[in-house]
């Protein structure tokens, strides 16, 4: 069973950096991709970004030039570096893998506060 544990998340002030980190374990063998979605109070899941082993990445608009993804493929980790942060960004981050066999995994969740 394949569990994803996230952590790294906090309040910050606007302005400020977090740097949130994913473990995948349970696999085998390396994910073809993980990323970070986050859920803020009211709003639908959206994508935040993701990487694939090739290193495709995709940003959503909203955190591009902002935000970089990084991955360790081999420990099955990710890390989302998160700078200049703005209260619009406070949301649940959550952590989710794709394997080879285009099974969804996901994790519960680390909680990201921007105060302004």
């Amino acid at each position: 069973q394949v569990q994803l544990v996230e952590s790294g998340g906090g309040l910050v002030q606007a302005g400020g950096s977090l740097r949130l980190s994913c473990a995948a374990s349970g696999s085998r063998s390396s994910m073809y991709s993980m990323g970070w979605y986050r859920r803020a109070p009211g709003n639908e899941r959206e994508l935040v970004a993701t990487m694939t082993t090739g290193d495709i990445t995709t940003y959503a608009d909203s955190v591009k030039g902002r935000f970089t993804i990084s991955r360790d493929s081999a420990q099955n980790m990710v890390y989302l570096q998160m700078n200049s942060l703005k209260p619009e960004d406070t949301a649940v981050y959550l952590c989710q893998a794709l394997d080879f066999r285009l099974m969804n995994y996901w994790g519960k969740g680390t909680l990201v506060t921007v105060s302004s």
